[in-house]
């Protein structure tokens, strides 16, 4: 985080630095084992390298289309660009790209894998029902990702889900072929085997990067509620509009909260189409809402205790 005046956090740092190397394990793990199931190598490493360099350089991109985003510059949102440009003075940062996605989701999002590509992203509906301060609340919450790295890191973790992803559908759809195509006796494994072999493996790696991701990404939100809340000095903004978005969520139509649901890791708050969302903090990926107004809270006296 260096140049910024976000608050440091050095647990954040450690549970990146360790989820990094754990899922490294996990990759290199997955490649042996899509090996000794007998896929080519040359094919395991050229499909993997080519899903994770996509995923690095064109996240804010795909991120950006598949909210239905657009890059707008300080002549179309200037009241937007102002409170960016304010609060990346106030943390000595580089501005990033700003953006607007159109739906009444209440929402925002940071993406990029470096300061150059990142982009903060806000929702027409969040820019309906916020305040000035409420939404420069968000935007420090949204900054401190990019400040902290976490998205970047966010980024290259989520490649190997979306590997084990596609394989584990192209090896159920291949085994389903092969099924409805044997009799021939062949020696070896039959190619529905192998195929379910490649479904095993590719589901192993999925589940696993799949609670790494999440356990990093419930951590880091409350880590940018921390930075934004010491940055700005006042956590009760940031709590306000955090109970405002998640009141307001149970009332955006169910198809929109779907169309949405893929980037709750990068949301400031989970946009969901399920009640009891987060029955299972094993699968989440937001720490309880109380949980972080509780900490906002908290920070709320030590500031006051300060003055």
């Amino acid at each position: 985080m260096a140049g910024s005046k976000f608050r440091p956090d050095r647990g954040l740092t450690a549970r990146m630095v360790t989820t990094m190397g754990l899922l490294a394990l996990v990759y290199a793990a997955f490649v042996v084992g899509l090996v000794l199931v007998g896929l080519n190598v040359w094919l395991v490493l050229l499909i993997v390298a080519g899903f994770a360099l996509f995923s690095y350089f064109a996240s804010d991109r795909i991120a950006m289309f598949a909210m239905g985003a657009k890059e707008v510059s300080p002549e179309q949102a200037p009241e937007l660009h102002a409170l960016v440009d304010r609060l990346c003075a106030m943390a000595d940062m580089s501005k990033p790209r700003v953006g607007i996605a159109d739906t009444d989701v209440p929402n925002a999002f940071a993406t990029g894998h470096n300061e150059k590509s990142a982009v903060v992203c806000v929702t027409t509906g969040l820019m309906r029902r916020l305040d000035g301060p409420e939404l420069e609340a968000v935007l420090a919450h949204e900054l401190s990702h990019i400040a902290h790295r976490d998205v970047m890191v966010m980024t290259v973790a989520g490649f190997l889900g979306i590997v084990a992803g596609f394989l584990t559908q192209a090896g159920l759809r291949f085994a389903m072929f092969a099924g409805a195509t044997r009799g021939n006796n062949n020696n070896g494994p039959a190619p529905a085997v192998v195929a379910l072999l490649v479904v095993a493996v590719s589901a192993a790696a999925w589940a696993l990067s799949f609670l790494l991701t999440r356990a990093l990404s419930r951590y880091r939100e409350l880590s940018a509620d921390r930075a934004a809340a010491y940055l700005t000095g006042r956590p009760s903004v940031l709590g306000s509009a955090l109970t405002k978005i998640t009141g307001d969520m149970s009332r955006i139509p169910t198809r929109d909260l779907r169309q949405a649901e893929p980037f709750n890791a990068f949301f400031f708050a989970p946009a969901s189409s399920r009640k009891g969302f987060s029955f299972s903090q094993l699968v989440a990926t937001h720490p309880p809402v109380q949980q972080r107004l509780e900490q906002l809270s908290d920070i709320s006296r030590q500031l006051g205790q300060g003055r």
